[in-house]
């Protein structure tokens, strides 16, 4: 038997091969992740305009209709926001309870809300008074 003598393969198409094993290793890390949003966003400036002695309208109208009804409890209603940013950031969480007492609301629970300015630092316009002093 002659022994076979197998040709070697070209320097170009070694690193032609390396190069696209490397290309799509680097590449597979690069996939886009949607932001995937949930639940009630509620704004800081609507939730500390909430109250209590609102009724059950006062505060759908404020803060709209909560997407998690309670089927246990009437009196009480949960506002869930979820917000995960691509893959690596964790996700934003909040989550405020409102309760109620004879069709108006007792107290609030507004700790998971996020950071609120005080009030003296946030902005309030009036649009009468901002007409009066344009014309």
């Amino acid at each position: 038997m002659r022994p076979r003598f197998v040709e070697p393969v070209p320097a170009w198409a070694l690193k032609t091969t390396l190069m696209t094993l490397a290309a799509a290793a680097l590449l597979s890390g690069c996939v886009y992740r949607m932001n995937i949003q949930q639940g009630n966003f509620l704004e800081p400036r609507a939730v500390s305009q909430l109250q209590v002695g609102m009724t059950r309208s006062q505060v759908r109208y404020l803060l709209g209709t909560p997407m998690v009804p309670d089927a246990f409890d009437k009196d009480r209603w949960d506002y869930l926001y979820y917000l995960k940013k691509g893959r690596l950031r964790a996700p934003e969480q909040r989550h405020l309870i409102v309760y109620f007492q004879e069709e108006k609301v007792s107290r609030f629970d507004n700790k998971d809300v996020g950071p609120m300015p005080p009030a003296e630092d946030r902005p309030i316009e009036n649009k009468r008074e901002s007409e009066k002093s344009a014309s």
